[in-house]
């Protein structure tokens, strides 16, 4: 686990995710950050069932990768995961792919949340309980917010 990223968690890439290039097709990304992301929410005590049970819901407004090298089946790679912002009602996940076995490293991204009302996607505040959680985990952020 990185210093800088408190959530760590691994995948190996799958044939089926490779191009003719022979390495991890740059769509597959998006969906290594989505596996870092419910991971998070999960090693923080808060998945994406219990938002739904407070009332809310999170919509994901913005992505972006940058990549950094060829990744390969049958590779393991390693998401990490953090909290870059934390706003009223919106929240920017970050992360850091590396090769398990090398460290080299892969890919960088966000992901920006925003939440709602579920249902009716109307804008709302994120939950207390969700701010608290991430807080709790990321004590850093208390001085940065």
């Amino acid at each position: 686990m990185s210093a800088e990223y408190p959530f760590q968690t691994q995948i190996q890439v799958r044939f089926n995710e490779t191009d003719l290039q022979g390495h991890v097709n740059f769509g597959h990304y998006l969906f290594y950050f989505d596996v870092g992301l419910t991971g998070y929410l999960s090693a923080i005590g808060y998945d994406y069932r219990r938002i739904l049970e407070e009332g809310a819901d999170l919509l994901f407004v913005e992505s972006h990768c940058n990549y950094k090298a060829r990744a390969y089946w049958p590779e393991v790679l390693e998401i990490h995961a953090r909290i870059g912002h934390l706003g009223n009602r919106s929240l920017r996940f970050e992360f850091m792919v590396r090769a398990k076995e090398d460290q080299r490293l892969v890919a960088t991204g966000h992901i920006v949340a925003v939440t709602a009302r579920r249902g009716t996607f109307a804008p709302c505040p994120i939950p207390d309980s969700l701010r608290q959680a991430i807080l709790a985990f990321e004590p850093a952020l208390r001085q940065s917010g």
